[in-house]
């Protein structure tokens, strides 16, 4: 099984769920199974994570270049902040990252991402809370 885990994925997948659902549990691939399941975990956790990336990154813009300000940064703010409360209701366990640690290290990349892309310099520390992040706290009008 670990062979064809490695050479086709979507396939390996669809044997493990026709062995679990038909009980044939000394059949499945173990090892693997572990790790994709660690691995849902973590994807949940980084889509949370790029969703708030993505706001801080818009926000730096909205707040550092009024003059340039967007309908398309409102709405990549406002989705994003969809998103969050959807994945924070299909997962309310995610809501463990929702803390000033996770935002500090997620607004580095944001940072370098707004930097790279207007040539800004922006604080080092980060100037949002996790309510601005999540909440309409700031004007977007």
């Amino acid at each position: 099984m670990t062979i064809l885990y490695e050479q086709d994925y979507g396939l390996w997948a669809e044997q493990m769920a026709d062995l679990l659902s038909e009980g044939r549990f000394a059949e499945l691939d173990i090892e693997n199974l572990v790790e994709e399941v660690r691995d849902l975990s973590k994807r949940e956790r980084d889509r949370l994570l790029s969703s708030m990336r993505l706001i801080l990154h818009h926000l730096l813009k909205w707040d550092y270049q009024a003059h340039l300000r967007s309908r398309s940064w409102q709405i990549t703010i406002q989705r994003e902040r969809l998103h969050i409360t959807r994945y924070l209701k299909d997962s309310p366990s995610l809501k463990r990252y929702l803390t000033d640690e996770w935002l500090a290290e997620t607004y580095v990349l944001a940072r370098l991402n707004a930097q790279k892309e207007t040539d800004l310099e922006f604080p080092a520390d980060c100037p949002y809370s996790i309510k601005d992040v999540l909440e309409s706290t700031v004007n977007l009008v």
